[in-house]
């Protein structure tokens, strides 16, 4: 019974972490970028930012979503 008490936090831990790297990885990797780009959003533009950092930055919200949207399905079924 405790097992499954522990058993989203681990997966909350797990995703974070998993994230946190990812994103660790994606600010050393994107050093030496020399491609740069916007991104149109409905009412402004933003600055320059390398088209890496646009690209990293949407997997990681993907990633982020998709792990927290799992562990609100998998307590629903519990």
């Amino acid at each position: 019974m405790k097992i499954k008490m522990y058993l989203p936090i681990k997966k909350l831990l797990l995703t974070s972490l998993f994230n946190i790297t990812l994103f660790l990885v994606l600010i050393m990797a994107i050093q030496n970028s020399s491609k740069k780009g916007k991104i149109n959003l409905i009412i402004n533009e933003t600055v320059y930012l390398p088209v890496s950092f646009i690209i990293g930055i949407s997997f990681l919200s993907g990633s982020i979503t998709g792990g927290l949207l799992s562990l609100y399905i998998d307590n629903k079924k519990i």
